[in-house]
């Protein structure tokens, strides 16, 4: 890992919080992330499962933890179960924890072998009457690949007939949802390495970069920085690029007289940052451009300070749009026939607005959590509405990362430039200095 790794006081704050939702004599099994082939010998860059990080804080293959609250004897109350090292699998593979250290950054005292689950399993389970298993439950998850705690719950549910089985699921839901403030200076650390790699990029943007030379600036400070890397893969997209919702190409010359959306974010200690922002290749945005990126950024802001305590997700969405149905009628894309006539379920301003406005925002870019539930304090929501005009080779989106807390919004975000004449300032100087 890059990152400085956190305090174990986070880890053992977040079991408890996890073991308190249990039901009596349950015991609870969480499996890292499978090992995914590349092709030949390769596999892709192991990232952790962001339910057995946030309870643990280990950032390694091949790991096991079980919660039994009540389980006989108090050493099986939380095991950890790591892959044994080896003198081989140092000289190839690099350094493993060892118990010591799993003990110190996770804060679980019993620690053992991976080997040594099949031996304490039976004993576990003949005291237990729940079985809770941690299958992926995020609404936008559609996977058909039979990952490790999918083929784990088959297999311990044929295994263990005769037990209850519960769902860790809407658990790590609500728990995660919610962030400690250790993990909202993490999450602000991301942030900030975020708007260090927007400024460069600031600096370096000029006509007839490549995409892709913009994705490498960005890429080359978030490491600098000690950021793991891309929380998601990184949209650079210019001119009708733009219009395009997940291009990722990245591999075409930007042009003068083009905007650049770019929608990029730092992963640090495995938590995102989620930033979009949209630049003119030569530094100045046309009238036309700056009409539009001011529409967007008013949608944003008012938008913003609908992330409150009590709202939910779909009202929110809807007031959004009509916010935005505002905006378009202003910029002539809209006419009052169009919405007297829109279809309901589909209304006019999705024409140029297709996608949602906010998503959870934490472990994961497209983090968990209930949309149909209120909002709480303590939650964190991208704001990123955009306008989409693929007929003027035109894209627009703006989004920042907001936290939602008792009195208002704390924006993640708040340092990194914003306003289109703050933009144009900071490129025009630039080239002033080039």
């Amino acid at each position: 890992m890059k990152y400085t790794p956190s305090v174990k006081e986070l880890f053992i704050e977040n079991r408890k919080r996890y073991t308190s939702r249990l039901k009596p004599r349950s015991v609870a099994i969480f499996h890292a992330n499978d090992e995914m082939p590349r092709n030949g010998d390769q596999t892709f860059r192991f990232r952790q499962n962001s339910d057995l990080f946030w309870l643990t804080g280990i950032d390694q293959e091949q790991t096991i933890l079980v919660l039994f609250p009540d389980a006989p004897l108090p050493e099986h109350r939380e095991i950890l179960l790591l892959r044994e090292t080896s003198e081989k699998i140092a000289i190839w593979e690099g350094h493993k924890y060892t118990v010591e250290e799993a003990r110190a950054q996770s804060g679980i005292r019993t620690v053992m072998w991976l080997d040594e689950f099949e031996n304490i399993a039976p004993g576990l389970m003949n005291h237990c009457d729940h079985v809770y298993l941690n299958l992926n439950e995020n609404d936008r998850c559609a996977w058909k690949v039979p990952y490790r705690d999918l083929r784990f719950a088959n297999e311990w549910k044929a295994r263990y007939p005769l037990h209850q089985y519960e769902r860790s699921g809407p658990v790590m839901a609500a728990l995660r949802s919610v962030k400690s403030e250790a993990e909202i200076k993490l999450m602000q650390e991301a942030c900030d390495i975020t708007d260090k790699a927007f400024r460069r990029v600031l600096q370096f943007v000029t006509p007839g970069v490549t995409e892709y030379e913009i994705e490498a600036e960005v890429i080359h400070e978030f490491i600098r920085n000690r950021g793991t890397g891309h929380a998601y893969e990184p949209i650079i997209a210019s001119g009708a690029n733009a219009c395009v919702l997940h291009y990722n190409d990245n591999n075409q010359e930007c042009r003068d007289g083009d905007v650049i959306l770019m929608d990029f974010g730092c992963d640090y200690a495995n938590y995102a940052a989620d930033l979009t922002r949209s630049i003119p290749v030569n530094g100045k945005f046309t009238p036309r451009q700056k009409d539009v990126y001011n529409a967007v950024l008013r949608v944003m802001r008012a938008a913003s300070k609908m992330l409150v305590p009590g709202n939910t997700i779909e009202k929110y969405h809807a007031d959004v749009g009509h916010l935005m149905e505002e905006e378009l009628l202003g910029l002539g894309l809209l006419k009052q026939d169009d919405i007297r006539n829109q279809n309901p379920g589909w209304p006019s301003y999705k024409k140029y607005f297709m996608h949602g406005t906010s998503h959870f925002l934490g472990l994961d870019v497209h983090d968990i959590g209930n949309k149909y539930e209120p909002m709480q304090a303590g939650m964190v929501f991208t704001c990123e509405p955009g306008i989409y005009i693929p007929g003027e080779n035109l894209g627009i989106r703006i989004e920042n990362d907001i936290l939602i807390t008792e009195n208002g919004q704390h924006d993640l975000m708040a340092s990194i430039p914003i306003e289109a004449d703050e933009i144009e300032e900071i490129m025009q100087k630039n080239k002033e200095l080039a």
